[in-house]
Protein backbone atom coordinates (compact mmCIF):
# COMPACT_ATOMS: atom_id res chain seq x y z
CA UNK A 1 0.00 0.00 0.00
CA UNK A 2 1.51 3.29 -1.02
CA UNK A 3 1.88 6.05 1.56
CA UNK A 4 -0.74 8.76 1.48
CA UNK A 5 0.14 11.98 -0.25
CA UNK A 6 -0.03 15.03 2.03
CA UNK A 7 -3.03 17.24 1.44
CA UNK A 8 -3.15 20.97 0.87
CA UNK A 9 -5.27 23.35 2.91
CA UNK A 10 -8.10 22.89 0.38
CA UNK A 11 -8.01 19.13 0.84
CA UNK A 12 -6.32 18.42 -2.45
CA UNK A 13 -3.28 16.25 -2.79
CA UNK A 14 -0.03 18.19 -2.95
CA UNK A 15 1.95 17.69 -6.17
CA UNK A 16 4.75 15.16 -5.87
CA UNK A 17 8.15 16.74 -5.41
CA UNK A 18 10.48 16.44 -8.34
CA UNK A 19 14.00 15.30 -7.76
CA UNK A 20 16.61 17.92 -8.53
CA UNK A 21 18.64 16.86 -11.52
CA UNK A 22 22.31 17.62 -10.92
CA UNK A 23 23.76 20.02 -13.48
CA UNK A 24 27.13 19.02 -14.87
CA UNK A 25 29.72 21.77 -14.46
CA UNK A 26 30.62 23.59 -17.62
CA UNK A 27 33.93 22.64 -19.14
CA UNK A 28 36.38 25.54 -19.04
CA UNK A 29 36.68 27.42 -22.30
CA UNK A 30 39.58 26.30 -24.44
CA UNK A 31 42.58 28.59 -24.14
CA UNK A 32 43.50 30.05 -27.54
CA UNK A 33 46.80 28.92 -28.99
CA UNK A 34 48.25 31.83 -30.99
CA UNK A 35 51.82 30.57 -30.86
CA UNK A 36 51.97 30.16 -34.64
CA UNK A 37 49.71 33.10 -35.51
CA UNK A 38 51.41 35.82 -37.58
CA UNK A 39 51.96 39.03 -35.62
CA UNK A 40 49.70 41.09 -37.87
CA UNK A 41 46.78 38.80 -37.02
CA UNK A 42 47.12 39.24 -33.24
CA UNK A 43 44.81 41.97 -31.97
CA UNK A 44 44.16 43.54 -28.58
CA UNK A 45 40.38 43.41 -28.96
CA UNK A 46 39.06 40.26 -27.33
CA UNK A 47 42.53 38.90 -26.60
CA UNK A 48 42.42 36.28 -23.84
CA UNK A 49 45.18 37.02 -21.28
CA UNK A 50 45.73 33.26 -21.01
CA UNK A 51 46.32 32.83 -24.74
CA UNK A 52 49.57 31.20 -25.75
CA UNK A 53 51.62 33.53 -27.91
CA UNK A 54 54.71 31.29 -27.89
CA UNK A 55 54.86 27.56 -27.10
CA UNK A 56 55.49 28.21 -23.38
CA UNK A 57 54.42 31.82 -22.78
CA UNK A 58 51.05 33.49 -22.37
CA UNK A 59 49.83 37.04 -22.94
CA UNK A 60 49.58 37.93 -19.24
CA UNK A 61 53.25 37.08 -18.66
CA UNK A 62 54.23 39.96 -20.95
CA UNK A 63 52.59 42.62 -18.77
CA UNK A 64 52.78 41.18 -15.24
CA UNK A 65 54.52 43.33 -12.64
CA UNK A 66 54.64 42.96 -8.87
CA UNK A 67 55.11 46.71 -8.54
CA UNK A 68 52.08 47.42 -10.74
CA UNK A 69 49.99 45.00 -8.68
CA UNK A 70 51.05 46.54 -5.38
CA UNK A 71 50.37 50.09 -6.51
CA UNK A 72 47.26 49.41 -8.57
CA UNK A 73 48.87 50.54 -11.83
CA UNK A 74 47.16 49.36 -15.00
CA UNK A 75 49.90 47.94 -17.20
CA UNK A 76 48.00 46.86 -20.28
CA UNK A 77 49.48 47.33 -23.72
CA UNK A 78 49.06 50.88 -25.00
CA UNK A 79 48.53 49.69 -28.57
CA UNK A 80 48.90 46.69 -30.83
CA UNK A 81 52.41 47.85 -31.76
CA UNK A 82 53.63 47.21 -28.20
CA UNK A 83 51.69 43.94 -28.02
CA UNK A 84 53.20 42.60 -31.23
CA UNK A 85 56.70 43.73 -30.28
CA UNK A 86 56.40 41.84 -26.99
CA UNK A 87 55.06 38.73 -28.74
CA UNK A 88 58.00 38.88 -31.17
CA UNK A 89 60.36 39.14 -28.19
CA UNK A 90 58.68 36.19 -26.45
CA UNK A 91 59.07 34.01 -29.51
CA UNK A 92 62.67 34.88 -30.30
CA UNK A 93 64.20 35.59 -26.87
CA UNK A 94 62.11 34.13 -24.05
CA UNK A 95 61.26 30.88 -25.83
CA UNK A 96 64.88 29.99 -26.77
CA UNK A 97 65.90 30.60 -23.14
CA UNK A 98 62.99 28.40 -22.00
CA UNK A 99 64.00 25.66 -24.45
CA UNK A 100 67.56 25.70 -23.12
CA UNK A 101 67.00 26.00 -19.37
CA UNK A 102 63.42 24.98 -18.61
CA UNK A 103 60.57 26.86 -17.01
CA UNK A 104 61.12 30.41 -15.75
CA UNK A 105 59.16 33.62 -15.36
CA UNK A 106 60.56 36.82 -16.87
CA UNK A 107 61.13 39.55 -14.29
CA UNK A 108 59.73 42.20 -16.58
CA UNK A 109 58.75 42.57 -20.23
CA UNK A 110 56.37 45.39 -21.18
CA UNK A 111 56.26 48.38 -18.85
CA UNK A 112 53.88 51.17 -19.77
CA UNK A 113 54.73 54.80 -19.09
CA UNK A 114 52.84 54.90 -15.77
CA UNK A 115 54.76 51.86 -14.51
CA UNK A 116 58.05 53.25 -15.79
CA UNK A 117 57.46 56.49 -13.87
CA UNK A 118 56.61 54.60 -10.69
CA UNK A 119 59.63 52.34 -11.02
CA UNK A 120 62.03 55.21 -11.61
CA UNK A 121 60.33 57.75 -9.35
CA UNK A 122 59.74 60.26 -12.13
CA UNK A 123 57.13 63.04 -12.49
CA UNK A 124 53.98 62.57 -14.57
CA UNK A 125 55.43 64.66 -17.39
CA UNK A 126 58.42 62.33 -17.85
CA UNK A 127 58.42 59.89 -20.77
CA UNK A 128 60.58 56.80 -20.71
CA UNK A 129 62.73 55.90 -23.71
CA UNK A 130 63.34 52.39 -22.37
CA UNK A 131 62.69 49.54 -24.79
CA UNK A 132 60.51 48.03 -22.07
CA UNK A 133 58.02 50.81 -22.82
CA UNK A 134 57.76 49.66 -26.45
CA UNK A 135 57.53 45.94 -25.63
CA UNK A 136 60.98 45.30 -27.07
CA UNK A 137 62.87 44.29 -23.88
CA UNK A 138 62.78 41.78 -21.07
CA UNK A 139 64.69 41.22 -17.82
CA UNK A 140 65.46 37.58 -17.04
CA UNK A 141 67.39 35.36 -14.67
CA UNK A 142 67.68 31.59 -14.24
CA UNK A 143 67.77 30.30 -10.67
CA UNK A 144 71.19 28.86 -9.83
CA UNK A 145 72.82 30.16 -13.01
CA UNK A 146 75.30 33.00 -12.75
CA UNK A 147 73.87 36.16 -14.31
CA UNK A 148 77.06 36.75 -16.28
CA UNK A 149 76.90 33.20 -17.63
CA UNK A 150 73.31 33.72 -18.75
CA UNK A 151 74.25 36.95 -20.51
CA UNK A 152 77.08 35.18 -22.33
CA UNK A 153 74.76 32.35 -23.33
CA UNK A 154 72.27 34.84 -24.78
CA UNK A 155 75.04 36.55 -26.73
CA UNK A 156 76.25 33.26 -28.20
CA UNK A 157 72.94 31.48 -28.83
CA UNK A 158 70.18 33.96 -29.65
CA UNK A 159 69.63 34.29 -33.38
CA UNK A 160 69.51 38.08 -33.02
CA UNK A 161 69.29 40.79 -30.37
CA UNK A 162 69.50 44.55 -30.08
CA UNK A 163 71.13 44.79 -26.64
CA UNK A 164 72.24 42.38 -23.95
CA UNK A 165 73.06 44.09 -20.65
CA UNK A 166 74.43 42.26 -17.63
CA UNK A 167 72.94 44.44 -14.90
CA UNK A 168 74.10 44.79 -11.30
CA UNK A 169 75.88 41.42 -11.21
CA UNK A 170 78.16 41.07 -8.19
CA UNK A 171 79.39 37.47 -7.70
CA UNK A 172 80.04 38.26 -4.02
CA UNK A 173 76.27 38.54 -3.63
CA UNK A 174 75.61 35.11 -5.15
CA UNK A 175 75.10 33.80 -8.68
CA UNK A 176 71.65 35.32 -9.07
CA UNK A 177 72.56 38.86 -8.14
CA UNK A 178 71.41 41.25 -10.82
CA UNK A 179 69.63 40.26 -14.01
CA UNK A 180 70.07 40.10 -17.77
CA UNK A 181 68.34 42.69 -19.94
CA UNK A 182 67.74 41.53 -23.50
CA UNK A 183 66.10 43.65 -26.18
CA UNK A 184 64.99 42.82 -29.71
CA UNK A 185 63.64 45.37 -32.12
CA UNK A 186 60.18 44.82 -33.52
CA UNK A 187 59.96 43.75 -37.17
CA UNK A 188 60.22 46.75 -39.46
CA UNK A 189 61.73 49.05 -36.81
CA UNK A 190 65.34 48.86 -37.96
CA UNK A 191 68.35 46.59 -37.68
CA UNK A 192 69.38 45.21 -34.31
CA UNK A 193 72.66 46.60 -32.94
CA UNK A 194 73.89 43.36 -31.31
CA UNK A 195 75.40 45.46 -28.52
CA UNK A 196 76.70 43.91 -25.28
CA UNK A 197 77.00 46.08 -22.17
CA UNK A 198 77.27 45.73 -18.40
CA UNK A 199 75.82 47.96 -15.69
CA UNK A 200 78.27 47.68 -12.82
CA UNK A 201 79.76 49.65 -9.94
CA UNK A 202 82.63 51.90 -10.96
CA UNK A 203 85.67 50.98 -8.78
CA UNK A 204 86.66 54.62 -8.34
CA UNK A 205 83.31 56.20 -7.46
CA UNK A 206 81.18 53.21 -6.50
CA UNK A 207 78.43 54.51 -8.76
CA UNK A 208 76.70 52.24 -11.26
CA UNK A 209 77.85 52.89 -14.81
CA UNK A 210 77.46 51.29 -18.23
CA UNK A 211 80.58 49.71 -19.74
CA UNK A 212 81.10 47.86 -23.00
CA UNK A 213 81.25 44.10 -22.91
CA UNK A 214 79.90 41.58 -20.42
CA UNK A 215 81.50 41.76 -17.00
CA UNK A 216 80.81 41.73 -13.27
CA UNK A 217 81.29 44.19 -10.45
CA UNK A 218 84.78 43.60 -9.08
Amino acid sequence: MSPRQPKTAAGKKAPARRRAVPVAPRAPAAVPDLSATPLERIHLAGLDPRALIAPNFRVYELTRSDLASRRGIANGFASEAELRAAVHLARHVLQPVRDAFGSFTPNSVYRGQALERALKNKPVTWLSTSQHATGEACDIEIVGMATLELAAWARDHLADFDQIICECYDPRQGPNSGWVHVSLRAPGSGANRRQCLSYVADPASGRLVYVHGLTATT
